[in-house]
């Protein structure tokens, strides 16, 4: 029954053969990706299966994520992939989750490094109320790592319940923030309409939330996607639902006096067959402060958009025009259903992934998922192209977003396929 929660939840949010797209005179030779590895579900393996979330670095240049399967317990898993002297890439778990009423399980989320090397992320479920946990990972001698909840949220019409796909950010000071799904009470949603939240940690090792803002629906509701922080210190972030059509918005939390937090909505996103639906995924700056982010539907071919936001200043107030720059299509060539944050090369081009579309059709007629990138072009125009499509064997249906290395190679993962069909971890040398 707990793990129904978890799977209903997924269900209801969600709803490379190497094929590429006929590229126009531009900067970019054909790329070639790479599995490094693949997740072997099968019985006797131990290892993750669905890697839903996407990859951080550390400075060595070992690559660290979540599975929201598998491991010991099955219950998931965090997991390190070392690159080897002569080439390939070693996997090891690092903590499998357990369901035994105190850990957390099923994370589906991504995670983030504090300043001392500790790893940090949240379960969707779990914790001692099953409604999710925060957790921390410490790197200890011999390479072990321990884990740490550091909070378990519970479902009393004050906490948030079920955080997501959204990973942690830190400011500072050493504080933690991130976003729940449910919970908060407001009287907007049936089973509240989600939070932002702040983790303090204290002299005893004990960390206390706070909850800075609860989404009442016409402000917002369901916050999927995890944080971002401006120069100033302010917040920012999408909702998979409310705004004033009830489509999903984008939002700006602001430190106010004593301590508490103004929201301002800055996008409500409409079902107009133009605009996108439904965000899931963080937002991303450029350097001149405008916003970039994804909507999983909607645009003109209701297959989802790439938008941006942006920001034009006046003497009273910030105002947040949106323009959109790419409309997904569902027609057997293009990606569709952008569910992943952006990422974004120094020359100003975005990068990301799309849960179904491309090419291939060895994972049925949706298609497996793409990477593509959009370029500018002197008009003000935004040139889509398809880097790669998703077969079955080299991994289908990502969900995360992607990162670059130093070199400016592009890594990420499936949710899906690869040769054990449990999922990949992945590379396009563009």
């Amino acid at each position: 029954m707990v793990r129904n929660k978890a799977l209903s939840l997924l269900t209801a949010t969600f709803v490379f053969s190497l094929g590429l797209s006929t590229l126009a005179a531009s900067a970019f030779a054909v790329p070639s990706e790479q599995i490094l590895y693949s997740f072997c579900p099968a019985s006797g393996c131990s290892d993750g299966e669905g890697p839903f979330a996407p990859l951080i670095f550390d400075a060595a240049g070992n690559l660290y994520g979540t599975t929201e399967e598998g491991g010991a317990y099955g219950s998931g898993m965090v997991f390190e992939l070392s690159p080897g002297v002569h080439g390939g890439w070693t996997e090891k778990v690092l903590h499998s989750f357990n369901n035994d009423g105190t850990d957390g399980y099923s994370p589906t989320s991504g995670l983030v490094f504090d300043a001392a090397g500790n790893l940090y992320g949240t379960t969707t479920v779990g914790g001692v109320y099953d409604w999710g946990s925060v957790f921390e990972l410490v790197a200890g001698v011999g390479g072990q790592w321990t884990e740490h909840v550091l909070h378990s949220f519970q479902n009393d019409g004050n906490d948030g319940t079920v955080p997501f796909l959204g990973t942690l950010i830190f400011d500072g000071s050493g504080n933690l923030y991130g976003t729940t799904t449910q919970g908060g009470g407001g009287q907007g949603c049936t089973f509240g309409c989600g939070t932002v939240f702040e983790l303090t940690p204290g002299a005893n090792g004990q960390w206390t939330e706070k909850i800075l803002h609860r989404f009442v629906g016409d402000d917002g509701s369901q916050p999927q996607s995890g944080l971002i922080w401006d120069t100033h210190g302010n917040l920012y972030g999408t909702t998979w639902a409310g705004g004033t059509a009830g489509f999903g918005a984008v939002f700006e939390l602001s430190p106010g006096v004593n301590t508490e937090w103004q929201e301002k909505v800055l996008h409500s996103f409409l079902n107009n067959d133009q605009d996108g639906t439904s965000p899931l995924a963080a937002l991303i700056f450029d350097a001149n402060g405008n916003l970039y982010g994804t909507t999983k539907w909607g645009g003109t071919g209701g297959a989802g958009t790439v938008f941006e936001l942006m920001r034009v200043s006046s003497a009273a107030s910030a105002q947040w025009p949106e323009r959109v720059l790419h409309s997904f299509q569902d027609n057997g060539a293009d990606g569709f259903l952008p569910y992943a944050s952006l990422a974004m090369d120094a020359a100003g081009n975005l990068y990301g992934t799309t849960y179904d579309g491309g090419a291939s059709r060895s994972c049925g007629a949706a298609g497996c998922g793409t990477v593509f990138v959009l370029v500018p072009n002197m008009q003000g125009q935004w040139i889509e192209h398809l880097l790669h499509s998703f077969s079955i064997l080299d991994g289908s249906n990502p969900l995360a977003g992607l990162i670059f290395d130093p070199n400016g190679n592009l890594y990420g993962t499936t949710g899906n396929g690869g040769s054990y069909g449990g999922g990949t971890v992945f590379e396009i040398v563009p």
